[in-house]
């Protein structure tokens, strides 16, 4: 049999087109959109204010003392103000930047577009994913400098309208930085550095993990008073269309990593996944509990990826691991963690609007390590192997059509293969 040739790992990095996550990787520039000039402090405001929103909001100003909080927006006004006050009452200092007033505090399913077309630079995404693309094409049609928590959505046909937007935000050399903390990690961005030019050889082999405990958001239920698309908000965790399963959501941090390190996206997938714990019922909704993947990149490196999430008290393992040819790497030996990865984002967000640091935008780069996410979930669900041309030419869109908190929503059945289609 004819030996196919595998192109080594540097002569592949140099033919792609991947956007590196090192913010050495891009052009120092100073954008012209942004109106926080000399010593005028950034104005920003948020989008979804539950747990990781009012995390955000400490990250940001913890990050930069050229920033203020200025407007917040959420379905939920009791989410938005305990979330406001967990700031006020935990973290007093951050609380003197949050400059909220009662008359931006927007509640309600258009309550990002207000919180975008307030007098702000920069806003911060954090709602479940599902509603990624829409409110991230919002901030880029309005100019805004955006903070987009991962994952970039939940479904082919949404990530892509991402996509559009995310091309658009770098034609117009908008900041946009991404969740995916890793990239931000001084130890991460310089071991994926030090791989790329050779320390490890070239690359045959990688391997991502997530094996944690599972995020049951209502244990006890749905309150009687709640809505069916209530409900599945307060439960997002549970639910496909608005979570992505724990492989788009969570594990999508470690698959990132890979492609980060590959410099592109696999070629294809095979998945297998199912739920063996999770009981079914509307506490946990429709997704897997775990998910096991083969992904093959351009060059042919595989990459093995297993997501589970495990009742508390069991095995847990979150990491990456690389093999090269001379040696191997869990993609952070050979650099040391300088800051808190959480609050290091942000400090570069601020840098690169104010032009104190390199320009950075994360949009396509994670935007591709979600659609890779979605690609696998979907192999898994419908037992088929998928391509990359097959999920960024598929037509499935989980978004709802409507929006209401009394709105009916029918839930899909939990995905069995042979049975679930491909679309």
């Amino acid at each position: 049999m004819e030996k196919k040739e595998v192109p080594s790992r540097r002569s592949f990095l140099k033919g792609s087109t991947g956007i590196g996550a090192a913010a050495t990787a891009f052009t120092i520039i100073k954008p012209e959109l942004v109106r926080g000039a000399g010593k005028e402090k950034l104005k920003a405001g948020i989008v979804g204010v539950g747990g990781r929103g009012r995390q955000a909001i400490v990250d940001l100003i913890n990050g930069s003392e050229n920033v203020e909080v200025v407007a917040a927006g959420d379905i939920f006004e009791d989410k938005l103000e305990s979330n406001l006050n967990w700031i006020r009452e935990r973290h007093p200092a951050v609380w003197q930047r949050v400059k909220i007033s009662p008359e931006h505090k927007f509640i309600g399913f258009d309550a990002y577009k207000k919180v975008i077309n307030s007098d702000i630079d920069i806003v911060m995404l954090t709602t479940p994913p599902g509603y990624r693309p829409m409110h991230f094409e919002a901030a880029v049609e309005a100019k805004k400098h955006v903070f987009c928590e991962k994952p970039f959505g939940t479904d082919p046909v949404n990530v892509r309208r991402f996509m559009a937007a995310a091309k658009k935000s770098e034609e117009l050399k908008l900041t946009v930085v991404s969740g995916a903390q890793r990239r931000f990690s001084a130890d991460y961005m310089e071991t994926v550095r030090k791989i790329q030019e050779g320390a490890i050889g070239d690359i045959v082999a990688a391997y991502a993990y997530w094996v944690g405990t599972p995020v049951i958001q209502q244990p006890k239920g749905r309150d009687p008073k709640w809505g069916d698309m209530t409900w599945q908000h307060r439960n997002w965790y549970s639910y496909v269309w608005i979570c992505g399963d724990q492989i788009v959501e969570q594990h999508l941090h470690n698959i990132d990593v890979i492609n980060w390190v590959m410099g592109t996206h696999p070629v294809k997938v095979v998945a297998t996944g199912g739920a063996v714990w999770r009981p079914r019922d509307e506490v946990h909704g429709n997704i897997y509990d775990h998910i096991a993947a083969d992904f093959e990149y351009p060059n042919g490196v595989r990459l093995s990826s297993y997501c589970r999430q495990f009742p508390r008290g069991l095995h847990n393992n979150v990491s990456e691991l690389v093999v090269g040819t001379k040696g191997r790497s869990n993609v952070h030996d050979m650099g040391e963690r300088k800051a808190n990865p959480y609050v290091a984002e942000h400090t570069a967000l601020v840098n690169s609007i104010r032009g104190d640091g390199p320009y950075i935008n994360h949009a396509m780069a994670v935007a591709e390590s979600t659609m890779t996410c979605i690609m696998a979930r979907e192999s898994a669900y419908s037992g088929i192997e998928v391509t990359w041309d097959m999920i960024m030419n598929s037509k499935l869109d989980l978004m709802p059509k409507a929006f209401d908190y009394d709105l009916k929503m029918e839930v899909p059945p939990l995905p069995v293969p042979g049975q679930y289609k491909f679309i």
